[in-house]
């Protein structure tokens, strides 16, 4: 095939990239290119495969950062790129980003990096912050285009000096509209029904959450507050605790979130930092009123009072009140509120957009339109 059309893609999760990007894959597929992607094996490897494209193992780890497991897959993907020798180089997540392009400017190979979220790494300051930063800078010296999910995550870059030679601003990953359709709103049934989806962990707002839940539990009968997602190793006791206590019912990793976002009220999501929330543009899309930290990457997807209610980030007290407020709402008020949220997602945030942005940047690299 013509080496115009091979496309590399590097990620670090098979299954956020298939869940968030194959729209973009498919497109490309359909549009002649050779996909080939490399991150972690996962059982949803198979499925990109299946799709129609080419895999290789990487040796990213996505935990912290390790000089020498850092230097390995920067040497796996030198490898990669000189053996496969792609037109254009598509990266998503920090070490994909800052690692895969520094190989593309070594390599002089054009790169389009997405940043999905600055995480605790870059958002906060400290010597490892500035490590990270200096590693940008370096990265997306020559960047042929960068993603940004957000508009605070853009200027942050722009304040610490990281160079920007084009960058967009795009609605996150977007949301497939058709994937998650509109569902009917629950039957007042007398129960209030809380859902939070993430990873159980500190900066996800876990622990605001069981503060939060503690409270209303102990003055509220009418309230149920399920959890959906991996549990960290610091967390397993006091899960078990909560459990045995009927405070919080923890399900674990659940495939298919949907029929969790059906049945319950609202979505809370109670964290610190984000790229664009997946979590909030799953619930507003199926129709679900959403409870969010009013932080870039949440405060976007929801219209305050309209379609959800914000609070303030690692407050406890803030939580509990908008939890407090939407449980004052009638089931009618609730319902139009989903509906508000619905209408929102299908205007904004349709995963459409994102695969046209995406096709006009390639198009510019492998055609030069």
């Amino acid at each position: 095939m013509d080496s115009n059309r091979r496309i590399l893609i590097l990620s670090n999760h098979h299954s956020y990239t298939y869940n968030f990007r194959k729209e973009v894959i498919q497109k490309l597929l359909d549009e002649g290119y050779e996909i080939y992607i490399t991150l972690p094996y996962g059982e949803k490897v198979k499925r990109l495969e299946a799709m129609g494209c080419s895999y290789i193992e990487s040796p990213l780890d996505r935990r912290g950062m390790n000089p020498v497991s850092d230097l390995r897959l920067m040497k796996s993907y030198y490898g990669l790129m000189k053996k496969i020798r792609p037109k254009l180089v598509l990266s998503y997540t920090i070490k994909p980003n800052i690692y895969g392009g520094i190989i593309c400017r070594i390599l002089k190979i054009p790169i389009i990096a997405n940043v999905t979220g600055l995480g605790t790494a870059v958002g906060n300051e400290g010597v490892l912050q500035k490590i990270v930063v200096a590693l940008y800078k370096s990265a997306f010296k020559k960047a042929t285009c960068i993603f940004f999910q957000n508009e605070s995550n853009r200027d942050f870059f722009i304040k610490k000096g990281i160079s920007l030679n084009r960058y967009k601003v795009i609605p996150g990953s977007g949301i497939n509209i058709n994937d998650f359709s509109y569902r009917d709103y629950p039957n007042d049934s007398g129960i209030v029904r809380f859902l939070y989806i993430g990873r159980i962990m500190k900066d996800k707002g876990i622990e605001e959450l069981i503060e939060a839940a503690k409270r209303i539990k102990k003055d509220h009968e009418n309230v149920h507050f399920d959890a959906l997602g991996f549990c960290e190793d610091g967390y397993k006791e006091k899960v078990d605790f909560l459990q045995k206590n009927k405070l919080i019912t923890f399900h674990g990793v659940i495939d298919n979130v949907r029929d969790y976002i059906e049945k319950c009220n609202a979505v809370i999501h109670p964290t610190y930092h984000e790229g664009m929330s997946n979590v909030l543009l799953e619930a507003a899309a199926t129709g679900r009123p959403v409870l969010a930290s009013e932080i870039p990457g949440c405060r976007e997807i929801f219209d305050e009072g309209v379609s959800g209610f914000g609070f303030e980030a690692k407050n406890i007290d803030s939580l509990t009140q908008a939890i407090l407020k939407f449980m004052k709402l009638s089931n009618q008020e609730r319902m139009k509120m989903g509906i508000a949220g619905r209408r929102k997602i299908e205007k904004e945030f349709d995963r459409t957009i994102i695969v046209e942005e995406y096709l006009k940047e390639i198009s510019r690299v492998t055609e030069g339109r």
